[in-house]
């Protein structure tokens, strides 16, 4: 039977290289995204439409989850993979961040993907088997506030609760895992990124590159697999040796 992949935040960007790679390696693949109209959009675009399904899942909403878990034991009855990797973040000054803006990028980064390793993992933990996949980020390693303060702090508590649900699920056949990405070769560094200030950004990189999504997405794809059983608790560091340990 073919397995089923959920990816959150499908709709653009890495999300959407994530889950057309998942979908081109056989699985059927839930492409989530805040509307349905921007998941289905996404999927016509797709060359592996036939194996991806759209959703609408807006992480910051609680029902949103109960009402995934529903349609998926409707639909496939059950889900292998989980990929949280929706987020949302302002590159405001430290200083500048107000209380509402700190609150909104936490609700959506820290408890989305709380909730979703909760609420869809405890689904996955009930048939036996799964593998999630959480989007950290170097920003949550060294503090780096570039892409905001907040988010750099959401980020640090994903790597947290990475473990947390690691221990939680690892009697059950369900592993846990995250990936930390540098700065990558994607329309989110390079919206925050002036251009004119590119090439000194890409100078400051050990390796002298931005990172390829298409990498983030296999090595997903490898924690996904079956073989991957031993691997549960870990944070997978990916940033051009910007951050080592």
């Amino acid at each position: 039977m073919e397995k089923v992949a959920l990816v959150t935040g499908a709709a653009s960007g890495l999300g959407n290289v994530i889950a057309t790679y998942l979908a081109s390696l056989g699985y059927q693949v839930i492409a989530s995204d805040t509307s349905l109209e921007k998941a289905e959009q996404a999927i016509a675009q797709s060359a592996y439409s036939a194996n991806m399904h759209p959703l609408k899942l807006d992480i910051s909403v609680e029902s949103d989850f109960h009402a995934a878990v529903q349609w998926l034991e409707e639909k496939f009855s059950r889900l292998d993979v989980l990929v949280n990797n929706a987020s949302v973040t302002k590159a405001t000054p430290v200083l500048d961040i107000t209380a509402e803006e700190f609150d909104w990028v936490s609700q959506i980064n820290q408890r989305g993907t709380f909730q979703s390793c909760q609420i869809l993992g405890k689904y996955m933990a009930a048939k036996g088997y799964g593998r999630i996949i959480n989007m950290a980020s170097l920003a949550g390693q060294n503090g780096g506030t570039a892409t905001g303060a907040h988010y750099a702090a959401t980020k640090g508590a994903i790597v947290t609760l990475t473990k947390i649900f690691a221990k939680q699920f690892a009697a059950q056949g369900v592993t846990v895992n995250a990936i930390a990405p540098g700065p990558m070769d994607s329309p989110a560094v390079r919206s925050i990124v002036p251009a004119e200030k590119l090439d000194q950004f890409i100078e400051n990189i050990p390796v002298k590159a931005l990172g390829s999504m298409q990498f983030i997405a296999e090595t997903i794809g490898l924690l996904a697999s079956e073989n991957a059983s031993f691997v549960t608790g870990a944070t997978w560091d990916i940033n051009g040796g910007l951050f080592m340990r």
